[in-house]
């Protein structure tokens, strides 16, 4: 996408769905009697965690690998993620057949380095404070010939991960719910902005918000600037799948076009997140894939007296993460 192309709109998500098929789960939207009553009004978890390859991601990289040529995916991918994207690219590929290389960081969780292995991908792992992915991943592309699948910042990606939007107000409207507002988790953009399309598309009135981890804030602080700010540090959040540095050349206008202000959960109230969601709802999630379900448990995102719902994006946690999280209990 250049400066000149249109930026994605609600046809596309719709268009992005059809390309879908059948490759991905409609992952269930959940509620709890007993959460409701605390929170005084009607929450719903969209369950991203229980996506193939546990998380959303699968959505945008199979959009993404069906809307090239079949010349292009015989050149084979290549893409960076710090492991959601990466396992939802290599999965992607494994089932159209298509070579994939995935570059990871070092400190990666391990679990997503060997599902991303797992699904048949090259893994190359850098350093993520010395070393840029980008340069590594266009590097490869350079030499090889293979496209270069970016985690967010592409109409693509966003589009395919929109599709999440779509099904949610679809379920909240067979449950009977216009839903007063949306907020999901954030890290360069892609699965918000898609989200974003697809919730305004149908239902205009519902506001839609970013879910971020504190210090790595980003979209939160670039919305209420109105220009692109950046984080200062490139890691240090439980949040692993959260820490892009700043928002997305393509995420950020749609971004500015559709989100209300953005929402910030600390790291032990994603802690918390994870251990309410495993006791009242049965579900696993990884501390980035709570911050949503975070804000809305701790009021940032008021539920008293509104219909809201939040995406659990990803269940990819190792045990030692969730066993933090279910001390928390006691």
């Amino acid at each position: 996408m250049t400066e000149v192309d249109p930026l994605p709109t609600f046809a596309d998500v719709e268009a992005a769905r059809r390309r879908l098929g059948g490759a991905v789960l409609r992952t269930p939207l959940l509620e709890n009697a007993r959460v409701n009553e605390r929170l005084g009004g009607r929450l719903f978890l969209k369950a991203e965690c229980l996506q193939r390859t546990g998380s959303f991601k699968l959505r945008g990289a199979y959009n993404f690998l069906a809307a090239m040529t079949a010349e292009q995916r015989g050149r084979g991918v290549v893409g960076w993620s710090s492991g959601n994207h990466a396992q939802g690219l290599a999965e992607a590929a494994r089932l159209m057949g298509v070579k994939a290389t995935i570059v990871m960081p070092a400190d990666a969780p391990a679990l997503k380095v060997a599902n991303t292995r797992a699904s048949g991908a090259e893994v190359l792992l850098y350093d993520r404070v010395k070393d840029s992915r980008e340069e590594i991943g266009r590097g490869i592309a350079a030499r090889t010939g293979a496209t270069v699948v970016p985690p967010y910042d592409h109409r693509w990606i966003l589009t395919g991960q929109g599709t999440a939007g779509l099904e949610i107000v679809e379920q909240a409207r067979d449950a009977g719910v216009t839903l007063d507002a949306v907020a999901a988790p954030c890290s360069g953009g892609g699965l918000i902005t898609g989200i974003a399309l697809a919730v305004k598309g149908l239902s205009p009135g519902t506001s839609v918000h970013s879910a971020e981890p504190a210090g790595f804030d980003d979209l939160a602080r670039s919305l209420a600037a109105g220009a692109k700010c950046s984080n200062d540090r490139l890691s240090g959040s439980i949040c692993d799948a959260l820490l892009a540095p700043e928002p997305g050349d393509v995420t950020f206008p749609l971004a500015k076009a559709l989100l209300g202000p953005g929402l910030v959960a600390t790291d032990d109230e994603a802690l918390d997140a994870m251990e309410l969601a495993f006791r009242e709802f049965k579900l696993v999630l990884e501390p980035g894939g709570a911050v949503a379900l975070a804000a809305a448990l701790t009021g940032k995102l008021p539920v008293r007296g509104r219909a809201v719902a939040v995406v659990c994006s990803g269940g990819n946690v190792d045990h030692a993460t969730f066993a933090r999280a279910l001390a928390r209990a006691a």
